[in-house]
């Protein structure tokens, strides 16, 4: 997967039309197939639902919402933060069929928000946390597969969650427990997975043609299939087999009818019960947050630095649910793990996601069993090489330089989400970059400039009550006899508690021989009023 920072190098300009960017999107859909595969049935493995409800999700992700999506890079399917939510609507709501009623409500909903224009929450998050989340989630990717790429495949693929979700371990204890019962023929296998993936990334592998026409995650798992068979050839104690829970495990069909009939279709006579709306209200709001938080990380990462239009993603999300629900998939969201995995692998435009739709769509009817061949640790490898690359140390280092106040934000997200989860990590990382932006506003809205005994009080942007501590602090601090000038000239809004401590200054300052001189200083109007009708 070639770095972001090639990929300008390697192109003067972006490519219109579909034709000239094949060449780099179909190895980047290939490579989002491969990471996507393991996800969509680990997700509906951690959500209580049918395997294939996973896929369905996935495959609907890549040919219905990328189809619609404004979005050049990023890729949807089932996501890691729904799975709780999903397995509590299941068992609220009794069945898989009521659920997936739910799932077509949500996308209805969600369909309402784009029309709304609801996807300006998307311009709220500050840049710190933004990078402070595409960081968490590249250091979750590399502690939560550690354990996998040791062979110790207890969790789920696909798990983002400190604490694991059924039994009492969390991301730590299962590292140390991986380490004690490691798999020696999985681990040997991701060392060299991942040392092929670093070789394809370095001269002279890197732009040849083997590297545009073989991506390294193919070359990756093809290795590891081979090398796998040649261990229960020559090396039976390492031979890595499905029973120990160390492959991909699809469901596998002998006949089109038979792939038909695990298809599981919504019970809509339940739609509109009480509880089923609460469930699929709840998918959309928590979705529809996921889902632009993704999309602005995505943002971010794009080298040719375009802008997705949240309100077109909200309605593609929307219909990818209603359709997902119909089919009997899971809720879809966008996913910052696959659509990373995207642009690290290359891709130029939307039809990369689409590509990796018609693979999982292909491949999971057509070689089932094939694909259950692969290696997990062979998929941790790739993902471990994703993580490196979203938690870069430049990253941390870029973040430093730009001061305190991006730098707290920025760690306070990646601790969060690492030991909570992604909304949270979000929410905490936001109220901190809040509280950053009122304390320079303390420092920097009012500025004082002393000669002899001449005092210029200057307020520099808008101030309110909540300078006003500072502002009593600096009036306080001017000594008797002294000459005044307080200038409100470049504030374009003034509160009235601020116009009430200059009135109790300039009261007292008369009593202490001091003089005061106003300017600009007086009532400004908010920036919104209520209507008098």
């Amino acid at each position: 997967m070639a770095d972001t920072s090639t990929q300008v190098m390697d192109s003067d300009r972006l490519e219109s039309g579909w034709l000239p960017n094949l060449r780099y999107d179909l190895p980047a859909g290939l490579v989002v197939f491969l990471v996507a595969l393991p996800l969509c049935l680990g997700i509906a493995l951690a959500s209580d639902a049918p395997l294939i409800s996973g896929v369905l999700a996935g495959i609907v992700g890549g040919l219905v919402v990328a189809a619609l999506s404004g979005s050049a890079l990023s890729v949807s399917g089932p996501a890691a933060g729904l799975a709780v939510i999903v397995a509590d609507g299941i068992h609220t709501l009794g069945t898989f069929e009521a659920f997936l009623a739910a799932v077509v409500v949500s996308g209805i909903v969600q369909v309402i928000l784009g029309a709304m224009r609801a996807g300006i929450v998307a311009t709220l998050f500050p840049l710190s946390v933004i990078k402070g989340m595409l960081a968490a989630i590249g250091i979750i990717l590399i502690l939560k597969q550690i354990p996998h790429a040791l062979g110790h495949d207890v969790d789920y693929e696909g798990d983002l969650s400190f604490q694991a979700l059924g039994h009492q371990a969390n991301t730590f204890s299962e590292i140390a427990d991986a380490f004690m019962s490691w798999s020696p023929g999985v681990a040997l296998l991701t060392l060299a997975s991942i040392a092929v993936l670093i070789a394809w990334e370095r001269k002279p592998i890197a732009g040849s043609q083997l590297a545009r026409v073989l991506p390294g995650p193919l070359v990756v798992v093809v290795m590891g299939v081979v090398v796998n068979e040649l261990y229960a050839w020559f090396v039976p104690s390492f031979h890595i087999t499905a029973a120990a829970g160390h492959l991909v495990t699809l469901p596998v069909f002998d006949t089109l009818g038979e792939a038909r009939s695990l298809l599981t279709a919504p019970d809509l006579t339940r739609m509109l019960e009480m509880d089923v709306v609460i469930v699929g209200v709840t998918i959309a709001i928590v979705g529809s947050i996921e889902t632009l938080l993704s999309l602005e990380a995505v943002d971010k990462l794009d080298p040719y630095k375009r802008v997705s239009p949240p309100n077109r993603e909200l309605l593609a999300q929307g219909v990818g649910n209603v359709v997902s629900g119909m089919v009997g998939g899971l809720p879809i969201t966008a996913v910052i793990v696959r659509s990373s995995a995207n642009v690290y692998a290359g891709a130029r435009t939307r039809q990369s996601a689409v590509i990796h739709g018609l693979f999982l769509l292909a491949l999971v009817v057509a070689v089932p069993a094939l694909l259950n061949r692969i290696p997990l640790g062979c998929l941790a490898a790739v993902l471990l090489m994703v993580g490196y690359k979203l938690a870069r140390i430049k990253l941390f280092q870029d973040m430093w330089a730009r001061g305190i106040d991006q730098f707290l934000p920025f760690v306070a997200t990646i601790v969060v989400t690492v030991f909570s989860d992604l909304l949270m990590g979000v929410a905490v990382g936001f109220v901190l970059a809040a509280i950053m932006v009122v304390l320079t506003n303390f420092h920097t809205s009012i500025v004082v400039v002393q000669d002899g005994d001449d005092y210029l009080v200057k307020f520099t942007k808008d101030v309110s009550f909540l300078n006003k501590p500072k502002l009593a602090k600096v009036l306080a601090s001017i000594p008797r006899g002294a000459r005044v000038v307080i200038d409100g000239t470049r504030a374009s809004f003034i509160d009235f508690d601020i116009l009430e401590a200059v009135d109790d200054f300039a009261t007292s300052a008369a009593l202490r021989g001091i003089t005061v001189e106003r300017r600009g200083v007086d009532t400004r109007a908010y920036p919104f009023t209520l209507s008098r009708r």
